[in-house]
């Protein structure tokens, strides 16, 4: 298959590299890619589908795991099938409406997974420290207004990087040496001024990411002060076990998310193909993850696992 044109491309037209310098690899690559993607879509839409036909799981918890299916989703889906176009058939170019579209989907659905996953860890809060208070302080038009704020607030902050990022003039190579448009990649290649969207970037990673973290350490905190109070050590171990899947989502997720973001910020030392392979694991690990930690961890909901898939 011919080599994409770089020299007749549209200045409208940016070019994705995927990982530069492992080109020839491209399709070795694409195999953990799309095992990981077909994964996670079972995952995630076998979570939506268990949830949504029984009525047992019609609780706050379980409603916050289909937002997190639903995120995960959305996380993978806005990056993972152009990449694999790019790994299979060389089909590098996108417009630049479509890269200011791929890029607000990527930091958007990024945001509102991490207002998620703050969601659950209050309701770890809520259910250790005030058990007998839970269906009153959440209750499940709670947690969809909880839901629809983290919405609110993903779209507000997120859409200002593409609409700033639409008034910037671009050099004339438009080569991103990614697999997907992400904020700092794409400013790389503007010939203008863009201190005041490194910093507006860095303002969005503090309020989002870096707040999320910062509230979801003083829930675990309090969680952990509640615990250590309880005398019975099987106690302990039950109030933690409620706790063990989300900390190990969140491990996951925060992880690869912070690596992705610092990296494109301070991580000039770094290979770009390591940089490149190692920030698209957010895309492909976590919600892969996700809906197994959760299937494994949470007995209800693993039953009903079982229920539909060992079906006669």
């Amino acid at each position: 298959m011919e080599t994409f044109n770089l020299t007749h491309s549209s200045r409208s037209t940016f070019i994705l590299m995927g990982i530069p310098g492992l080109e020839a690899a491209h399709v070795w690559f694409s195999i953990p890619f799309s095992t990981c993607y077909l994964i996670s879509l079972l995952g995630n839409v076998m979570v939506l589908f268990v949830v949504g036909k029984e009525q047992t799981l019609h609780k706050p918890m379980y409603l916050l795991l289909c937002m997190l299916a639903l995120t995960d989703l959305g996380i993978s889906t806005s990056v993972v099938p152009k990449t694999l176009c790019i790994f299979w058939f060389n089909f590098k170019g996108i417009t630049m409406v479509g890269c200011l579209t791929q890029m607000f989907f990527v930091h958007a659905t990024s945001a509102m997974n991490s207002a998620v996953l703050l969601t659950m860890a209050f309701d770890r809060y809520v259910a250790i420290c005030y058990p007998l208070r839970y269906t009153i302080i959440l209750s499940n038009a709670q947690i969809a207004n909880l839901g629809l704020m983290g919405l609110i607030r993903a779209v507000l902050f997120i859409l200002t990087l593409p609409l700033f990022l639409s008034r910037q003039h671009f050099c004339s190579s438009h080569v991103i040496p990614q697999t997907h448009c992400d904020n700092m990649a794409v400013l790389k290649m503007s010939c203008g001024d863009i201190t005041f969207n490194r910093l507006y970037g860095l303002v969005i990673a503090f309020l989002i990411t870096g707040l999320d973290l910062m509230l979801v350490a003083i829930s675990y905190s309090l969680i952990f002060k509640a615990v250590l109070r309880i005398s019975s050590k099987k106690a302990h171990q039950k109030a933690l076990n409620t706790c063990t899947a989300h900390i190990c989502v969140m491990l996951s997720s925060s992880t690869f998310s912070l690596f992705s973001s610092l990296s494109h910020r301070f991580g000039q030392g770094i290979p770009p193909y390591v940089h490149i392979t190692l920030a698209n694991l957010y895309f492909l690990v976590p919600p892969m993850l996700n809906p197994i930690i959760y299937g494994v961890k949470t007995k209800e909901l693993r039953d009903k696992f079982v229920k539909y898939t060992c079906r006669k």
